[in-house]
């Protein structure tokens, strides 16, 4: 049997979900909470496979539950429910170990294979979302160093760009051929989201300034 816990404020809700489970074979609901802080208390002491929560609480987060609840059991399963398609949500629920993430919209078949899915330890996040979510991550990473995206030759050239080198200075410097420099310069401006040279001789400066400050 697949043990199931609900999390929704809509009393309405949570019955008919609850009904929908209760209707299969293979799934029983152990519990329904109506708040975050019902969810956070009743969760860990029933111990269910999968926890079905809503994303909006009146105290809190469907996702801190998540969060929570899923560092004292790491083998939930959480089902994100939600009514609306927000990417933030959406990002914040992955990043607190959410196993998938549903519209309430949803039929109530897909609703119940959903659980399946998350209950065997499946992810129903598609390739699209979580591509979404790897850019983002990347993007953060971007900020966090504005090199982060950059080869190891990128790198150099920049520095090299820093000092005033030109293509085919920086060609005989790293034994490369000018056109090749050229490409290298392209991709690195690309990568730094720049348009100009001189953006990124001064980044080069700026970084240079930090390293010996």
């Amino acid at each position: 049997m697949i043990r199931v816990f609900l999390v929704d404020d809509h009393e309405v809700v949570r019955r008919g979900v609850a009904a929908l489970l209760d209707a299969e074979d293979d799934i029983e609901v152990v519990g329904e909470a109506g708040t975050a802080e019902s969810a956070v208390a009743r969760i860990p002491a029933l111990k269910p496979d999968v926890a079905v929560l809503d994303v909006r609480l009146p105290d809190g987060s469907g996702v801190d539950v998540c969060r929570e609840v899923r560092s004292k059991l790491p083998g939930l399963a959480c089902l994100m429910l939600t009514s609306y398609a927000d990417d933030e949500a959406l990002f914040n629920a992955v990043m607190a170990g959410a196993a998938g993430y549903v519209l309430k919209q949803i039929h109530g078949s897909d609703l119940v294979g959903a659980v399946r899915t998350v209950a065997g330890g499946q992810s129903l996040l598609d390739p699209q979302t979580t591509a979404a979510m790897l850019h983002r991550l990347r993007d953060q990473a971007v900020k966090k160093d504005p090199l982060a995206a950059l080869s190891d030759q990128e790198r150099q050239i920049l520095e090299l760009i820093g000092e005033g080198l030109t293509n085919r200075q920086i060609g005989e410097r790293m034994f490369l051929a000018e056109k090749t420099v050229k490409n290298y310069v392209s991709n690195l401006l690309s990568k730094l989201d720049m348009q100009r040279r001189t953006q990124a001789a001064a980044l080069a400066a700026r970084l240079k300034a930090g390293q010996e400050s």
